[in-house]
């Protein structure tokens, strides 16, 4: 399990509060969750990466994501507004590597809480 530290701001409206489960997703590689909550046809950018096209793709990607796990998440902010939203902070690995990660989000509308589009930004630190 990971521990998680999150800023008492990373929780004030419903999708906040759904941005925080997602990223805690990710870090603990939440396939059944991550799936769940993303659109059929889903585009991930990994900035300096590769570009995932489709919920078949995602699935794969992630399944891919090295064995590596996250020991702690630490959630700096989370923001929504519209259809729009983000996610930032550092994930501790438990081999002692850190990141600064960066994630925005698009829903597939206003009030839905499916993502459309993610764009991630990633450094080791």
């Amino acid at each position: 399990m990971t521990k998680v530290i999150a800023s008492p701001y990373c929780g004030n409206s419903p999708k906040m509060e759904f941005l925080k489960k997602f990223s805690i997703a990710f870090a603990e590689v939440n396939l059944i969750f991550l799936i769940k909550n993303v659109t059929d046809d889903i585009v991930w950018s990994i900035i300096g990466g590769q570009k995932i096209e489709g919920k078949a793709n995602f699935i794969k990607a992630l399944e891919e994501v090295p064995c590596v796990k996250t020991a702690e998440l630490i959630l700096d902010q989370i923001l929504s507004h519209g259809k729009g939203g983000a996610a930032n902070g550092i994930r501790i690995m438990e081999n002692g590597e850190d990141y600064a990660f960066s994630d925005f989000y698009i829903f597939q509308s206003v009030k839905g809480e499916k993502i459309k589009a993610i764009t991630s930004y990633c450094i080791k630190i």
